[in-house]
């Protein structure tokens, strides 16, 4: 399966993420430029004109935008965690508390699709070599994780369902 046709899992708070973003790009930001464009081309010599020339930049930009999160949102798989039932196991959506044997830490991480990812909300990829090591996994149980401090060790000792930790 090639990496575009992969599905697209994600929670319904970033699918609406997705589509806040792309709504706001089509109807507020694109319809600006294309004023300032207009603008801009009116004023004659569009080959020194910065607010012609940066508008059609800004305009691709956009356009390009928002072909990827349409594309994004075509090939989306919405998973809502709060309906899961196996609640004592590690899967998509799930907010996880990791214990570090390495370094007697913790740590609480989601798990989330790769539009979602987000390291300073605790906000991982379900791909990622840590959430990998968890799905399935539950309360209890060891897994092990290439970290960028290196391998690691790591005890689920908590698995919640919730929207936020």
């Amino acid at each position: 399966m090639a990496a575009s046709d992969e599905k697209n899992y994600i929670t319904p708070e970033g699918h609406a993420a997705l589509e806040a973003e792309y709504i706001q790009l089509l109807k507020v930001e694109r319809p600006e430029v294309v004023r300032t464009v207009s603008w801009a081309a009116g004023n004659g010599d569009r080959s020194e004109n910065g607010d012609y020339i940066y508008g059609k930049r800004r305009l691709r930009q956009i356009d390009s935008r928002l072909r990827f999160l349409m594309q994004r949102m075509d090939l989306a798989v919405i998973v809502d965690p709060t309906l899961q039932q196996n609640l004592e196991k590690v899967f998509f959506g799930a907010w996880v508390t990791l214990y570090n044997l390495n370094d007697d830490s913790e740590h609480c991480y989601r798990i989330v699709g790769k539009d979602e990812l987000d390291p300073s909300k605790g906000y991982i990829s379900w791909v990622s070599p840590l959430a990998k090591s968890m799905l399935g996994k539950a309360i209890g149980d060891t897994v092990r994780a290439n970290t960028p401090k290196g391998e690691a060790a790591f005890e689920i000792v908590d698995v919640r369902y919730s929207v936020t930790a």
